[in-house]
């Protein structure tokens, strides 16, 4: 896989699949399905694997760094969207695998504090991934510059 152009919308898919996925084992649970449950969250944490192990490629074997370039007005709120969505991802895999763990003990208690706080930090994670994509590839020519600068 040589064409850099193909990782951010893979990437993004991945983290909107995760939230599908998310959500879904939420609602699973809630309706007393645990066996439905269980699936829909190690499908999302495999997505979100996934995900990681793209994008580290990406941004290592390619050496791509898209800056925003979009409007001015628009900066800001990126720079703010960006930076809550890094601080959070950064905890993510921590949070997931802690509470994935506590699930599959069968420490319940403690995987329901547990979840309390990892899903809808997760949630959030993966749709701001998919935002930020938005952003840098289709509401602005951000990825499209970078690739560009890539070819000179």
């Amino acid at each position: 896989m040589d064409d850099p152009t193909l990782f951010p919308p893979l990437n993004a898919a991945l983290n909107g699949l995760a939230g599908v996925m998310l959500i879904l084992g939420m609602l699973k649970i809630k309706a007393g399905n645990e066996v439905a449950h269980k699936r829909f969250m190690f499908a999302a944490l495999a997505c979100s694997v996934v995900f990681l192990s793209s994008y580290l490629y990406y941004h290592l074997h390619f050496g791509i760094s898209v800056k925003y370039q979009g409007a001015d007005w628009g900066r800001p709120p990126y720079l703010a969207l960006l930076l809550s969505h890094t601080v959070l991802a950064a905890l993510v895999p921590f949070l997931a695998l802690r509470t994935a763990y506590l699930g599959i003990k069968d420490r319940r208690n403690a995987h329901k504090k547990w979840a309390k706080w990892t899903l809808p930090i997760w949630l959030y994670v993966s749709a701001t991934g998919v935002l930020v994509y938005l952003v840098l590839y289709v509401f602005t020519d951000s990825g499209k510059l970078a690739f560009e600068a890539l070819g000179s």
